[in-house]
């Protein structure tokens, strides 16, 4: 349950809904097995998963919801080649070039008779609402990931005021003022990950895995005008992640001190369990992320 990425929402109006209802909003579009014909179906389910009947799990005013994604596997190769054979009968039969609209007319018609077919994939999305503070946290990596859980949840609830987290400093820019001047706030920390973007035309790119980032190295870089775009940090010792110039949160640990509070809560149930850790790590998340915004100038306006 413990969440390993963050892509982080602010509610542009307040979250009233109870959970009771929310619950029953999200019961109209519970999960299911995808159809022959479709490729994908995603639905709510129950955070407890197989533990739990509710499709809202609420821990200290913190409203956990979980979605479904169940959708049809067709290797890409596999449908290149069909697409291959049968433009190349058409062309030899017909004595023509296809243009590109009818080769792609084609790999639709392909895709359709494939589908019945298909094998099935399935995927969980957690994310959680702090209705207090105004937050949609959603455990999500890629930006195509979190869309699909917002969009789901706009579909369910007819609308959904949130908007990405927008903060009033370039998170670029800041990052990259911390590895020059070393000005971090008190409570973070560099690590040794980072990326390195230059500007100019030619956009080049520089991964730094395993290194001291304070090395003459890298001061070059920075000095020759490259600007940080990921930076691996650590939160007061509770938190370690990379977080990029988007303000996306990967590669999420919660650090043994966290862990161990967790484990001191005396658990009898799988019920229990994630009772505990969702307190724990909701907590904690609540206190790191104004610490967060705080660092890059506050909210913008």
């Amino acid at each position: 349950m413990w969440f390993k990425n963050l892509s982080l929402y602010r509610f542009t109006q307040p979250f009233t809904l109870r959970p009771e209802e929310l619950d029953a909003r999200l019961a109209e579009k519970v999960s299911r097995p995808v159809s022959d014909l479709e490729p994908s179906f995603t639905g709510w389910v129950a955070p407890l998963g197989r533990d739990g009947s509710q499709l809202v799990h609420v821990t200290g005013g913190y409203v956990m919801v979980c979605a479904r994604k169940e959708e049809k596997i067709m290797p890409a190769a596999a449908v290149r080649d069909a697409v291959e054979t049968r433009a190349r009968e058409i062309e030899e039969r017909e004595g023509r070039k296809l243009r590109s609209k009818q080769r792609a007319e084609i790999k639709d018609d392909i895709v359709f008779e494939m589908l019945p077919r298909a094998f099935t994939r399935s995927s969980t999305t957690f994310a959680y609402i702090d209705p207090a503070a105004g937050w949609l946290v959603v455990d999500a990596g890629s930006p195509r990931k979190a869309e699909e859980m917002t969009g789901l949840l706009r579909q369910t609830l007819g609308s959904l005021p949130v908007a990405p987290l927008s903060v009033a400093q370039a998170p670029g820019a800041v990052m990259t003022g911390w590895l020059t001047a070393g000005d971090l706030p008190p409570d973070f920390h560099v690590e040794d990950e980072c990326d390195l973007l230059d500007p100019g035309e030619a956009g080049g790119t520089v991964r730094v895995r395993r290194q001291e980032l304070s090395s003459d190295e890298i001061r070059g870089h920075l000095d020759a005008g490259m600007l940080v775009t990921r930076l691996a940090l650590t939160f007061d010792d509770h938190l370690s992640f990379v977080l990029d110039q988007s303000l996306t949160v990967r590669r999420l640990k919660f650090l043994d001190v966290v862990q161990e509070a967790a484990r001191e809560v005396d658990t009898e149930t799988t019920a229990e369990r994630f009772d505990a850790d969702f307190a724990v790590m909701s907590l904690e998340l609540a206190r790191f992320l104004p610490r967060l915004v705080d660092a890059f100038g506050g909210e913008a306006a």
